[in-house]
């Protein structure tokens, strides 16, 4: 609290007793509390409760508080009600009432189809000799044309989009192939699953049917049955925008935009149907206004994921320093920290994909989860918000 008014609850995700940046390095960032989540519990088993209590041990032993599970993961079942979604989602119910049990609160999650987050490059390096995520959109479509060498990816891109991607596909080492196919479907930290290139078009396959408008229809469907389970546990679900926000590989994005977010919501009521409001994710794209969605969710918004990220016409971007890019920073901050003044709350964030810099280049990281360049993310918007809550409060 300062003055008249809450502030964030400062956070940083942790992946786990094998993360390389320790709950003691978190705590001395900062931060009072971890997201985390049991990534060694396979994608649709229920996660035990011995198991969560024992993983909020470890992290209260640190002197850390933990209320925000990053990711639960939805089951490809679930998403396509096919196959054992009904076993998955009666997992998925009991999970979330060991969460609650545990004194979890918030449980972020993702309805993106088959990949999760995705990027073409890991190691980007920008002008001081950091290195950034970035999507590059002809290294995409180099990848999804010639690599993948999905059906019908040709209509999915522009006739200059793809004459780009031919070039930068013919200039690529064949190494430079392997990396950009790695990097796109080995699986970044937090995603739910990692393929090879058959396993890839098999799961894509099973999409061939599915459009924007039935995979809506499944997310409804979806948060209608787990809703009042969360009600009954204490949680808020909290859905995770889709990142790159547009549709990708032929797969159908649902959660883009503040149009299909307000559809979501009227469509399920249920306040404990919430958003974790990730400002690079929506940032990505022009059309949307994020003051203004701050706004118009305040109601909604669980969690926050602030980063930035900086985009060019060809459709590619790249994290930016947090309080830089594309994003306006002051102005989200500031209609956060009116909403929590209006509700009396205070909303954990965390900040996003840090650059690797200083002594983590040298270093085995997390791509976007290393040390020093979340910590600087969490400095600048700590205060940032300490500055803007100056001014509002006093």
């Amino acid at each position: 609290m300062i003055a008249n008014g809450p502030l964030m609850t400062a956070c940083m995700r942790w992946f786990g007793p094998s993360d390389p940046v320790s709950l003691s390095h978190i705590k001395q960032a900062g931060c009072t509390g971890v997201v985390t989540a049991l990534h060694e519990v396979p994608n649709g088993e229920v996660w035990p409760l011995a198991l969560i209590e024992q993983r909020r041990s470890i992290i209260e032993k640190e002197g850390l508080s933990w209320q925000v599970v990053e990711s639960l993961p939805v089951h490809e079942d679930i998403k396509t009600r096919t196959g054992n979604f009904r076993r998955y989602l009666d997992h998925y119910k009991e999970s979330i009432l060991n969460l609650g049990k545990a004194g979890i609160t918030t449980i972020t999650y993702n309805f993106m189809p088959v990949l999760d987050w995705t990027r073409t490059d890991l190691s980007f390096e920008l002008e001081d000799g950091s290195r950034a995520l970035r999507f590059e959109m002809a290294a995409f479509c180099a990848f999804d044309r010639w690599i993948l060498k999905r059906d019908g990816s040709e209509n999915d891109y522009t006739a200059s989009q793809l004459e780009q991607a031919w070039n930068r596909f013919i200039s690529m080492t064949e190494a430079e192939k392997m990396r950009l196919q790695q990097n796109i479907i080995a699986g970044l930290p937090g995603s739910e699953e990692s393929f090879t290139l058959d396993e890839l078009k098999n799961a894509l396959g099973r999409y061939q049917n599915i459009d924007s408008q039935l995979l809506r229809r499944h997310l409804v469907e979806f948060l209608q049955d787990i809703c009042p389970v969360a009600e009954q546990a204490g949680i808020r679900m909290a859905i995770h925008p889709d990142d790159p926000p547009f549709p990708i590989l032929g797969l159908p994005r649902i959660v883009s935009t503040g149009p299909q977010l307000e559809a979501l919501f009227q469509a399920v009521p249920s306040l404990s149907n919430g958003l974790c409001f990730c400002t690079g994710s929506l940032g990505v794209r022009p059309d949307n206004d994020l003051p203004r969605m701050v706004r118009q969710f305040g109601e909604r918004i669980q969690f926050l994921h602030l980063r930035s990220t900086l985009r060019n016409d060809h459709g590619d971007f790249f994290e930016a320093n947090h309080l830089e890019g594309d994003v306006d920073m002051v102005s989200v901050v500031r209609e956060v920290l009116a909403i929590m003044r209006s509700q009396g709350r205070s909303l954990p964030m965390r900040p996003d994909h840090g650059h690797q810099m200083l002594d983590d280049l040298t270093k085995k990281t997390n791509p976007g989860y290393s040390a020093i360049g979340r910590l600087r993310g969490l400095a600048e918007l700590r205060g940032l918000e300490r500055g803007i809550a100056g001014l509002l409060y006093n």
